[in-house]
């Protein structure tokens, strides 16, 4: 056995005692940079489910069906245009007193209740292009002896609160008038006329035809004047949402060119809508 001399020993140990010093307080190389993991995506915020205020007595307009569901005309063009415009839309039944208000102030996003586009309006509230061609209607009993608007001068005439028939009728009639007899919806006032309680009604002849229609024991006729100024219907938003209101503008022009709008129309007045025939509108 080769015997190695202590003295030896110990200085290689020394050695390898310094080796491992000046390799544990040299500076070290950085390693690679860890590679970050790629974030996902982050998932879009969920669309915005706009509320629209309808008054939901205002057939064939709009209306709630047996299971309380907001049906008609006024309804199912918004539903083909938020569907074009990739809107998600939700209808809720306001009160027609209190629907401006409740643009106003936030509660609702946009309205659709066969509101007349008129300059007063257009003063608070902004609105689409027309939709819908309407004018107003005189309903009287059968017997009467009215044939044109001057005639009801000196009747009792029933008319919806607030409605351009309600601004017509008071023209008329005069502002003190305590002949006209006013109520919160058109049915309403034609109920009162069947009983008797006011000699004639003035409003929309949409609504007015829609309930002589389903009504006829109440013995009705109608009268037109072209003393009535014709109206347009728009859809309602927020004075100044030039946003909403410019996609509801193009859907709206969409769904009259792809004829979505003509198959509704038709749907509910029977033919198309550039007929020639007037179509019962009706108007508030």
């Amino acid at each position: 056995m080769h015997i190695v001399p202590f003295r030896r020993l110990l200085k290689g140990a020394s050695l390898f005692a310094a080796a491992v010093l000046l390799a544990a307080c040299g500076k070290q190389e950085p390693g690679p940079a860890p590679v970050a993991s790629a974030a996902a995506p982050a998932a879009p915020p969920p669309a915005k489910v706009l509320v629209v205020g309808t008054d939901a007595a205002y057939a064939p307009f709009e209306s709630q069906n047996e299971k309380g569901e907001i049906v008609g005309f006024d309804i199912d063009v918004v539903k083909a245009v938020a569907k074009k415009a990739g809107l998600e839309v939700k209808f809720v039944n306001t009160p027609w007193e209190g629907i401006f208000n409740a643009l106003n102030q936030g509660d609702r996003d946009l309205i659709v209740s066969a509101v007349t586009i008129t300059d007063e309006r257009k003063q608070t509230m902004d609105f689409s292009a027309p939709y819908f061609d309407a004018a107003q209607l005189i309903a009287v009993k059968q017997n009467s002896k009215v044939s044109k608007f001057d005639d009801l001068k000196k009747l009792k005439v029933g008319v919806q609160t607030g409605t351009t028939g309600d601004e017509a009728v008071t023209k008329l009639l005069g502002k003190n008038s305590t002949s006209i007899k006013r109520f919160e919806l058109t049915p309403l006032a034609l109920k009162e006329l069947e009983a008797g309680g006011v000699d004639a009604v003035v409003a929309d002849n949409g609504v007015v035809v829609h309930y002589i229609a389903n009504n006829p024991g109440g013995k009705f006729k109608t009268v037109n004047d072209k003393a009535f100024v014709p109206e347009q219907y728009g859809i309602v938003v927020k004075k100044g949402n030039k946003e909403l209101l410019g996609k509801i503008d193009q859907a709206l022009g969409a769904i009259k060119a792809d004829g979505t709008y003509d198959k509704i129309y038709t749907q509910y007045f029977g033919q198309a809508s550039g007929a020639a025939a007037p179509a019962p509108a009706a108007s508030k």
